[in-house]
């Protein structure tokens, strides 16, 4: 099968587009024939090195996002059989090599693709739709909450906004005024010029602060917090400083890990199926030039999802 292996970290260019042999599924994963995959921000932080050896060390095949065809289901997978289309992030944060033709996968990890969307679309959907789902259910997220999405525009971002209005919560966003337009049709309520004003300065009296950018995005957002509200760091980790301005706020600061979790994919599929979740693509680059799609990603101005296309 053809797959994007990387030999060493460095720039985009050590992404080198190989043959190698097909994965073989265990007792209790499947095989799917993949059509898309879709590139996060985890993959060009381990690609780069910047992550050190967190996940693993080259040689790897990157990428955890996938949409596709189940070619082989063995014993232990349940209701899954060969021709069932899914999609997944299978085994984060352990690699699952999602850069190639065919991945292997654990059943729990995998489900029904939405209906109602294509693969790209799909396949751009499950580390960011499940980072942002697994967030608002931290927080608890109910009706008339007030949550404020960093980088709303983004890949996390775009998904939590709708995932957050979905839920009867008051959004506000930040972002570039050129994107403006395109958080209200998500349904953001105010979005934010980061550019023109100091977001903290606006955005005030919030529930939960869904922070995809870090850097001082945290220890800004603080002030934005309600006493007993949450910040949720995506990009980072909890600082010191960070911790010691939230207690003395009395605001809940977390750091958030998504994790494989089947359920909340069916529930991010029906979402997409009822038309309550649009998944935005940025744009789609074949397989081959997955160094290109790192470097669009890496620009940080994309909005929704970059994805490759893995079907020849």
């Amino acid at each position: 099968m053809r797959a994007i292996r990387v030999d060493h970290f460095g720039k985009p260019d050590v992404l080198t587009l190989v043959e190698t042999r097909d994965p073989v599924p265990e007792p209790g994963e499947v095989l799917i024939r993949v059509a898309a995959a879709s590139v996060n921000p985890v993959d060009w932080s381990i690609r780069s090195g910047a992550a050190g050896n967190r996940f693993g060390s080259p040689p790897y095949i990157p990428g955890w996002d996938i949409s596709g065809v189940i070619e082989v289901a063995g014993p232990g997978t349940g209701p899954l059989a060969p021709g069932d289309r899914v999609f997944g992030m299978p085994r984060f944060p352990a690699m699952a090599s999602a850069y190639a033709e065919r991945v292997t996968a654990p059943a729990a990890h995998v489900a029904a693709a939405p209906a109602r969307i294509g693969d790209v679309e799909a396949a751009a959907l499950p580390l960011a739709g499940l980072t942002a789902l697994q967030v608002l259910d931290m927080a608890m997220v109910v009706t008339g909450q007030r949550v404020l999405v960093h980088a709303a525009a983004g890949g996390v971002g775009h998904l939590a906004v709708q995932l957050a209005k979905a839920r009867g919560a008051y959004v506000l966003g930040t972002a570039r005024a050129e994107k403006h337009e395109f958080l209200r049709d998500l349904g953001v309520d105010e979005p934010i010029d980061y550019t023109a004003v100091a977001f903290e300065d606006v955005a005030k009296d919030v529930d939960l602060v869904i922070d995809t950018v870090g850097g001082d995005y945290g220890v800004r957002s603080v002030g934005s917090i309600r006493p007993g509200g949450t910040l949720v760091v995506i990009s980072g980790e909890v600082s010191d400083q960070l911790a010691a301005a939230a207690a003395a706020a009395g605001v809940r600061a977390e750091r958030h890990f998504v994790r494989p979790d089947g359920p909340g994919l069916t529930r991010l599929a029906e979402l997409a199926d009822g038309g309550q979740l649009i998944v935005a693509i940025d744009q789609l680059f074949p397989l081959a030039r997955a160094a290109d799609a790192h470097r669009q990603g890496e620009t940080g101005r994309t909005q929704g999802k970059i994805v490759l296309s893995v079907a020849a």
